[in-house]
Order: C-alpha cells, then sequence, then structure tokens
C-alpha cells in the first residue's frame, strides 16, 4: 500500500475531494436538463395539439373572467363581431419578426352578444416618439369574422415586463382582460386572441408569427453530456493516479543505479 501512500498528501487529498464533490453536481445537473427537456417536450406537444385542433367559437373555450389554461392556449378559435377602432389601444415595446421595436394594435370586438373579445391585430412601426399615439390601419368594417389563436392574459410574472403606470393616452404595457373590461366598462371575455384571418394586406398590422418549438433536444444533449461528465472523473481521477505511481516508481528506478555505484578511491 506504499505506491499509494501520496493519496494522503495534501495536493491528492484536495484533488479527491473535488473530485468525489464534482460526481453528484453533474448527475444533478444532468437531471436537471431531464426536466427541462420533459418540460419542453410537453409544452411543444401540447402547442402542436392546440394549432393542428378544428377551430370552434370563441364562447367554448372562454368567458368573462375566466383564465385561460395551458391546454386552452394556442387553440384556434373563430368569433364574429364589429370592430370598434374608437377605443382600441396599442401595447408597448414589442417587436417584429425582424426585431424592430414597436406596438401591438389591441382593438376590441364586439360580439353580436354584447361581449367583447379583445383582439391583438399585430405588430405595427412606432414611426416616431414612444409617447405618440401611431397611425393604426383600419380593421374591416362592418361586422367581420375574425380567427386566430387564444392566448392567455399577460402578466408581469409570466411575461417578466413591467406594468408600467403613468404611460401616455391610450398605450398599455400588458395585454390583461381584467383591466380591460374595467377600461371599457364591458364584459370582456378572458384572455385574447392573436388574429391569424382575415390575412393582412397592405398597409395591415403585420400579423404575429406561430409560435416556435422550443429546442428540446438541445436540453437531452445536456442531459446526456453532464451524465458523460460525471463518469469521466472517476476515470480521469484512476488515470491521474496511475500517471502518478508510474512517474514516481521511474523516478525511483533512475535513483537506484546511482546509489548502487561502488564508492571510488
Amino acid at each position: 500500500m506504499h505506491r499509494y501512500r501520496f493519496l494522503l498528501s495534501r495536493q491528492w487529498v484536495i484533488l479527491t475531494l473535488v473530485a468525489i464533490a464534482l460526481i453528484p453536481t453533474m448527475i444533478k445537473l444532468g437531471f436537471w436538463q431531464q426536466h427541462r427537456y420533459q418540460e419542453r417536450t410537453a409544452r411543444n406537444d401540447l402547442v402542436s395539439a392546440a394549432l393542428h385542433a378544428e377551430p370552434v367559437p370563441v364562447e367554448r373555450l372562454t368567458s368573462p373572467g375566466h383564465t385561460v389554461t395551458r391546454t386552452e392556449k394556442y387553440r384556434t378559435v373563430t368569433a364574429t363581431g364589429t370592430f370598434d377602432t374608437a377605443r382600441q389601444v396599442v401595447v408597448r415595446r414589442r417587436t417584429s419578426s425582424d426585431g424592430e421595436v414597436g406596438f401591438h394594435v389591441l382593438t376590441p370586438l364586439v360580439l353580436t352578444d354584447g361581449m367583447v373579445l379583445l383582439v391583438n391585430r399585430g405588430w405595427i412601426p412606432a414611426n416616431g416618439a414612444q409617447t405618440a399615439f401611431p397611425k393604426i390601419p383600419a380593421p374591416p368594417a362592418g361586422r367581420t369574422t375574425v380567427t386566430g389563436r387564444l392566448k392567455a392574459d399577460e402578466t408581469t410574472a409570466a411575461s417578466g415586463i413591467k406594468n408600467v403606470e403613468g404611460l401616455p393616452d391610450r398605450q398599455i404595457m400588458l395585454i390583461n382582460s381584467a383591466e380591460e373590461a374595467h377600461r371599457l366598462g364591458a364584459r370582456v371575455l378572458g384572455g385574447y386572441v392573436e388574429q391569424t384571418a382575415p390575412a393582412a394586406k397592405g398597409g395591415s398590422p403585420e400579423q404575429i408569427s406561430d409560435p416556435g418549438s422550443e429546442d428540446a433536444p438541445l436540453n437531452y444533449a445536456y442531459m446526456i453530456q453532464w451524465w458523460l461528465f460525471a463518469a469521466a472523473v472517476p476515470v480521469g481521477w484512476w488515470f491521474l493516479v496511475r500517471r502518478e505511481i508510474r512517474d514516481r516508481e521511474e523516478t525511483a528506478a533512475e535513483r537506484k543505479p546511482e546509489e548502487s555505484e561502488p564508492a571510488t578511491v
């Protein structure tokens, strides 16, 4: 066992403790990436199922005060009514597909029964100071049938967007049906709709693109990577130990001939 006495040295004790600590840490990180992979896969499956489901009237999925659930989010819905452009607002600090900062146009759609559906008609550029109310392309006049993706009310906790007070007139930070119901003095359906039809034409707001898939396979790759690192730590530690033993034995072998040479008179 004298060959391994060097493992009791300060340097090797520290190295061994670090290796022991790294193994469970890397295993835990692998399980965390596995959890992220499962979360993202489940989210992608839900979004795909919602986007490919048959369109339904919006009243089947939401009502005033309703909280849109994960399974309802991104469902394609239809609604028929009249756009109330006099009371539309713009949502600040929203980006286009090219990353340009501008506004989303939020227009109330008054349904045939008098209830209101919030419709995000898409993105428009600021075209000047952010404090000025932008010129907004008009929606179809009269009775209109709208198709779009159902979304949940926006919150600061979910979006990270702070709901700033004291904004310029007819500008908001978050799309929230409860706040809009108070502003409009109307029965507003919970959540809102991202319009996908009628299709945008020249001068119309840029329609919001489909939600992309999250890169779940990347998390799977990271999971495998962390677990391989965990397996490599003891292998690497043993390799260093064997190299240290070999170096010590070679050094000892070089010294022996010198020590056995007879002294000259």
